[in-house]
C-alpha cells in the first residue's frame, strides 16, 4: 500500500485551509478599499467640522444649514444666538452652522 494513498486526506485538508483563506481575500480587500475611500475621509471631515464649531466666536458672520446668514452674538455649549437683522436675534443649534463668511461676501 502506498503511503501517499493512505495519507491522501491529510494533504487535501492542508489545501482546503489555504482555499478558505483565498475565498475571504476579496472580502478583506473590499473592506480595505471601503475604509480608505469612504470611512477615513468621512472621519476626517467630521473632525474638521468639530474643530470648526469649537473655534466659533462672538462676532463671526456665519451661515446655517438652512441658509440663514447672521452674526454670532452669544455662544453656549449647544446653541448659538445669531443676529439676523437689526435687533432680531434667533437661537440655533451650534451643529447647524456650516460655514463662516467674510466681510466682503
Amino acid at each position: 500500500m502506498n503511503i501517499a494513498y493512505a495519507m491522501g486526506s491529510g494533504g487535501q485538508a492542508a489545501q482546503g485551509g489555504a482555499g478558505q483563506l483565498m475565498a475571504f481575500l476579496p472580502l478583506i480587500l473590499l473592506f480595505v478599499v471601503f475604509y480608505f475611500l469612504l470611512i477615513r475621509p468621512q472621519q476626517k471631515k467630521a473632525k474638521q467640522q468639530k474643530l470648526f464649531l469649537e473655534n466659533l466666536k462672538k462676532g463671526d458672520d456665519v451661515v446655517t444649514s438652512g441658509g440663514m446668514y447672521g452674526k454670532i452674538t452669544g455662544i453656549t455649549n449647544d446653541t448659538v444666538t445669531m443676529e439676523i437683522a437689526e435687533k432680531i436675534r434667533v437661537k440655533v443649534l451650534k451643529s447647524s452652522i456650516v460655514m463662516t463668511v467674510g466681510k466682503g461676501e
